[in-house]
């Protein structure tokens, strides 16, 4: 008999005193409420890595996870790159991230990742749209059922898809049932929640997949420790041509209109001279909660908020852009176009004006998806859309994206890149990004452009 270690709520329990020789103190804390020492459930794998290998005696009873007979199809072959993904993970240990662009397949290496581990496996996707996408996905592959956590389903299986919200709920009563972990799109994993789902989980084996795992506030670099380190990476440019369509981006710049242009320049005058006032560095971290708290409690503080609003309302629906959007439209009227915005007014302005359908988060489950297949198959040429399809939603009938308005976000913008980027017989995409000069928006498309995907760049 060793050193007893449980699963309780989310966490691991060693039944050691306070005063032990063991390294406890190096994965948690002396519990005095129960005597024993606790540990995030993601620390597992070093508890059990330490006790293995110093041959010091552990009775294990938190692992609860199990065998998973988890077999490809024989007709799947993997490309190449997949492969060495696949023998990358295998060689960290089978934890870290793998990142690779939108259509190169990260979810076949996912699967050949399960079939390498043989463990019951838990995915966890943002949305539930992934999550019946997933499920479906691996029940044809291997023929397990799939569990699923999410959208009112509650069914756990020894493979099982979750939404992240689902999984944070869920985790700590079924952390120890699991001994892969795969977590889509992990950029999100590192929000102050979401953490949580993999510290909850005691899955030894732990993979991430993401197109763009780097975040604007610098949290990935928490991926390492609670998924691992990137141990295999693939951009957009070293794919085009072979597994992805070849493709080109275009900046467009358009000028406002002089009364546009006079009101955008007496809003963005009101806006940052209460900023310069009030002392406020909008690029720190926290610029942006000061400046709201300052609008909240300084005099003039609803006119600089209003004013901001004001001046980033004309910029990113100039009229320049609805004529720009209207020839692109027609030039393109053979093509599958997504049209991007920033924001569901500006989407809805746009489906208004131009008869196109419309897809937001206020869209309905049913609408989404009788308007996504219409789109696959051509009934509708084009969708407008603010943020709904920036990820995760598979659109491979897309060769044209018009970015009408966005965020300054990086991996936003190599998001929107990937939906247009599934190869084809053929297919040729093409990227337009719609910049109105003189306003802030340039500065805006320049930050979001620091990637090698837009390295060539053709400008109109």
């Amino acid at each position: 008999m060793g050193t007893k270690l449980t699963f309780k709520d989310g966490t691991l329990l060693l039944d050691e005193p306070a005063d032990t020789a063991l390294p406890c103190k190096n994965w948690g804390l002396f519990d005095a409420r129960v005597r024993q020492w606790r540990a995030p459930a993601g620390k597992y794998h070093d508890i059990f890595a330490w006790f293995y290998r110093s041959g010091t005696p552990l009775e294990d009873n938190a692992r609860a996870y199990l065998p998973l007979d988890f077999r490809l199809p024989t007709d799947r072959h993997p490309r190449d790159y997949q492969t060495a993904a696949l023998q990358a993970w295998n060689g960290a240990g089978r934890r870290g991230v793998i990142v690779l662009p939108t259509g190169a397949g990260k979810t076949f290496v996912a699967e050949m990742c399960i079939a390498s581990a043989q463990r019951s496996t838990i995915v966890v996707v943002p949305t539930i749209d992934l999550m019946t996408q997933w499920a479906s996905r691996l029940n044809q592959s291997s023929g397990l059922p799939v569990g699923m956590l999410g959208g009112g389903s509650k069914d756990v299986q020894p493979l099982t898809v979750a939404t992240y919200d689902s999984a944070l709920l869920m985790m700590e009563f079924i952390g120890n049932r699991f001994g892969l972990l795969i977590v889509d799109e992990c950029h999100h994993l590192p929000g102050k929640s979401y953490q949580q789902i993999a510290n909850s989980c005691i899955a030894p084996y732990r993979l991430g997949l993401s197109a763009t795992p780097e975040r604007e506030d610098g949290a990935d670099a928490l991926l390492d420790e609670i998924l691992g380190p990137i141990c295999y990476r693939k951009e957009i440019g070293e794919l085009e041509n072979s597994v992805l369509a070849p493709y080109q981006t275009e900046r467009v710049f358009l000028a406002l209109e002089q009364d546009e242009q006079e009101e955008y320049d007496r809003a963005r005058n009101i806006y940052i001279t209460f900023v310069h006032s009030n002392r406020i560095a909008l690029s720190s971290a926290d610029g942006w909660k000061k400046f709201l708290f300052a609008c909240a409690r300084r005099p003039h503080g609803k006119d600089a908020l209003q004013a901001f609003f004001a001046q980033k309302r004309i910029a990113l629906s100039a009229r320049a852009k609805l004529r720009k959007l209207r020839e692109l439209l027609h030039l393109h009227r053979d093509g599958r176009i997504i049209v991007f915005t920033a924001d569901n007014a500006t989407a809805y302005k746009i489906g208004e004006l131009f008869f196109l359908p419309v897809l937001t988060h206020h869209t309905k489950a049913a609408e989404r998806k009788e308007l996504l297949d219409s789109f696959r198959k051509g009934e509708y040429p084009c969708i407008v859309t603010s943020k709904v399809l920036n990820e995760g939603v598979d659109v491979p009938e897309a060769n044209v994206g018009i970015v009408v308005s966005g965020s300054g976000s990086k991996r936003e913008h190599i998001q929107r890149l990937g939906r247009i980027l599934r190869a084809s017989p053929g297919k040729n995409a093409i990227l337009y990004e719609l910049v109105t000069i003189g306003t802030s928006e340039a500065n805006i498309s320049d930050r979001r452009r620091q990637n090698s995907a837009y390295e060539r760049t053709d400008y109109l």
